[in-house]
């Protein structure tokens, strides 16, 4: 089985942006999944965080479905990721919310430069307030160099202005982070599975669940409103699959991620490549520029294949699977594999 690795997602943003509204939602539409939060530097951010976890006390506070508020320093960041990451906890997410006056980066680094193998890096995720942004570049200048390492930006309260005001700021976030995906939102009403992946219901279905934060959001909303509103959430990205019983060509394969179109936001799945030496399965995460592949085993029974989903605001889908469909060991130019095509996957792969 391939080693499940915990997403950790940095979620950051200044005072008033909507970054507790959104992580509110996420909590409230995860699918069952277990999500933990860390809070950065509580006593900077807006007192509706109380809602995260209904109340914080001085460490932490548990709800039905796990999800785990931590009031914290980013000093204590590494204990609390150590706590939320052990086995018994099983939590499938970790949330980060930064502080509005936090450097993002500084999490990250923290993150990439953690030796704790149960997690891996989820994102940067920058939220902006679509009605403020010019005034609160003004006061706060460090927010273009924030969304230029942003993995994704979440424009939020776009309820709020006008079309030719989105134009203008979709064409000033292209200049400040180039290539980087724009979801719009309104309320903070993101598709988690942007983010992570929610569980399979078989999984939820086959544990015994108090009543969940998510339970009592939904229960007593009709079906039609909640399906209009999942609609609109997927509305913002486009989820294309690619599958290939053929094996892939190393080179060619880590050339077709080193172009990745712009946009294009999340990769995830399985790879096979079939090279001597090298016939595991690798488990590819990809989110923003970073890229990291897991080597295991393969099941018994189960089929050698590739299977991806690659997850993106405004990509092309033909031409997507059309880079990867070059990439078959079979295609055009593939020419031999030995063990020094290979050199380019192993740079990215642990185990």
């Amino acid at each position: 089985m391939t080693k499940r690795q915990i997403p950790v997602i940095v979620l950051a943003g200044f005072l008033g942006s909507g970054k507790t509204t959104l992580l509110n939602h996420l909590l409230a539409h995860s699918g069952g999944s277990r999500v933990g939060v860390v809070v950065n530097d509580f006593g900077s951010i807006e007192i509706d965080a109380m809602s995260v976890a209904g109340q914080v006390g001085s460490s932490m506070v548990s709800l039905g479905n796990g999800c785990l508020c931590c009031a914290v320093d980013t000093s204590d960041l590494d204990a609390f990721l150590d706590r939320l990451s052990r086995p018994a906890a099983r939590i499938d997410v970790i949330v980060i919310e930064a502080s509005g006056l936090a450097e993002p980066q500084e999490l990250v680094r923290m993150i990439l430069a953690s030796d704790n193998t149960e997690i891996m890096y989820g994102g940067l995720v920058e939220v902006v307030d679509a009605a403020e942004f010019g005034r609160t570049r003004v006061r706060h200048p460090e927010l273009d160099r924030h969304l230029g390492i942003a993995d994704l930006v979440v424009l939020n309260k776009t309820d709020r202005i006008g079309e030719a005001e989105r134009a203008e700021l979709a064409a000033t976030l292209e200049e400040l982070a180039p290539g980087t995906p724009v979801v719009a939102a309104s309320y903070g009403r993101v598709d988690p599975e942007l983010l992570f992946d929610r569980r399979p219901r078989e999984e939820r279905l086959e544990e015994i669940r108090q009543l969940s934060f998510e339970d009592l959001v939904h229960d007593g909303a009709g079906d039609d409103h909640d399906h209009g509103h999942e609609v609109h959430l997927h509305a913002a990205y486009e989820s294309v699959e690619f599958v290939s019983d053929e094996p892939l060509h190393p080179r060619l394969f880590m050339e077709f991620l080193d172009r990745r179109p712009e946009g294009l936001y999340r990769i995830k799945g399985f790879v096979y490549f079939g090279v001597p030496g090298h016939r595991q399965k690798f488990a590819l995460h990809a989110v923003g520029d970073f890229l990291r592949m897991h080597r295991t085993a393969w099941g018994r029974s189960e089929r050698r294949t590739t299977q991806l989903v690659m997850i993106g605001s405004g990509v092309d889908g033909g031409a997507l699977r059309e880079g990867l469909e070059g990439c078959r060991r079979a295609g055009e130019g593939a020419g031999d594999v030995d063990e020094r095509s290979m050199w380019g996957v192993l740079r990215y792969t642990q185990g």
